[in-house]
């Protein structure tokens, strides 16, 4: 199920995979000897590509269309498809070519890797383009449109503010994070990151805000300011913030001046930056460009970052890492307990006292 409610983001990636292989020297070395129609596969590909062009819209749909869910499926299983049978023309592609090397040697005299059976191969790529003309009349009729199509609606910025009254089970983890904070630097680049990495809706954003609003990190840092990334790393929006945050006003939007402002801002401060809900899209090169100036931050200056992907603290080299899977069951209780509390009707009282 799960799978299948990620539908845009994952088909679109795997039909990716399957352009750039359908492009490959592998396939063509096959259909280039007339093996296999190269029609056959032209057309595979122009099918596919038509399939691609919905999916953003598919992706949002779905929720609330069982036939797009569906159809999103059948999409799914036929990628599957054509990955398999582009696996055996690749197969077929590096038999002929050990073949080929190989035709002077004693070895390939009385070994010979078995052959693809390339009937099977171009009936198998029918199939698939039966079903491919398929999903495009399903397409048609459920009103599927390309190009971007809808979009899912963006989460909201987060902030720094959090209701701790509200916030349960975290207290081991917090006290273990305040003292990567309040530690020196194991880094020798000035400045240490410290990620929380976890699923989404686990609870990292707060984790993160209360880390932010402890007395004790208050009172260590000179400076501090909390940035919501999101799904694009964009540079210039990420640096303005930061010196907006700071108290630095800035009226342009020049990269090289609003990294020399950063700098002169940050140096010898000692410097907490949030960077919250960070994904990997883009975050390889901005990252690199965004640390320059925040190395010249006092020392014990620190990044925590929250991210729902592993890959995010590699890229930014983090010092420590944090997986975070939510609340522990034993705290599920004293939530109940509090939200219950806050209710004065008899029956909620009963519940309470049970």
């Amino acid at each position: 199920m799960a799978l299948e409610l990620v539908g845009g983001a994952f088909l679109s990636a795997s039909l990716q995979v399957l352009f750039d292989r359908l492009a490959s020297s592998e396939v063509w070395s096959i259909i280039g000897g007339q093996k296999v129609s190269d029609k056959l596969l032209l057309e595979l590909r122009t099918k596919l590509l038509v399939v691609d062009k919905v999916l953003d819209h598919a992706e949002v749909k779905q929720f609330t269309d069982g036939g797009v869910k569906n159809c999103l499926v059948t999409v799914k299983n036929v990628v599957y498809d054509a990955e398999d049978l582009l696996d055996e023309i690749a197969t077929e592609a590096l038999r002929c070519k050990m073949e080929d090397s190989d035709s002077s040697s004693s070895f390939s005299t009385w070994f010979k890797a078995p052959r693809a059976d390339l009937q099977s191969i171009e009936s198998r790529a029918k199939e698939i383009m039966r079903k491919l003309k398929f999903l495009a009349q399903a397409i048609d009729m459920i009103g599927l449109k390309p190009g971007d199509g809808e979009k899912l609606p963006q989460r909201s910025p987060s902030t720094s503010l959090v209701d701790e009254s509200c916030v349960f089970g975290r207290d081991e983890v917090k006290e273990e994070m305040i003292k990567n904070l309040l530690s020196d630097n194991v880094s020798t680049n000035r400045i240490d990151v410290i990620s929380i990495v976890g699923m989404g809706g686990a609870g990292k954003t707060t984790l993160a805000q209360l880390l932010y609003n402890d007395a004790r990190v208050k009172e260590r840092f000179d400076l501090k300011a909390w940035v919501c990334v999101s799904e694009e790393f964009l540079l210039v929006r990420v640096t303005k913030l930061i010196l907006e945050e700071i108290g630095s006003q800035t009226s342009f939007d020049s990269l090289n001046l609003l990294q020399l402002k950063l700098r002169e801002s940050l140096t010898d401060k000692r410097f907490l930056l949030v960077l919250d809900d960070v994904w990997k899209k883009g975050c390889s090169s901005e990252w690199d460009q965004l640390r320059i100036p925040l190395l010249a931050s006092g020392e014990g200056s620190k990044v925590v970052v929250t991210t729902r992907d592993t890959d995010v603290a590699k890229i930014m080299s983090a010092d420590h890492t944090h997986p975070w899977k939510g609340c522990p069951v034993q705290t599920v209780g004293p939530y109940l307990k509090n939200l219950l509390l806050k209710m004065e009707t008899p029956a909620h009282i009963l519940y309470l006292n049970q």
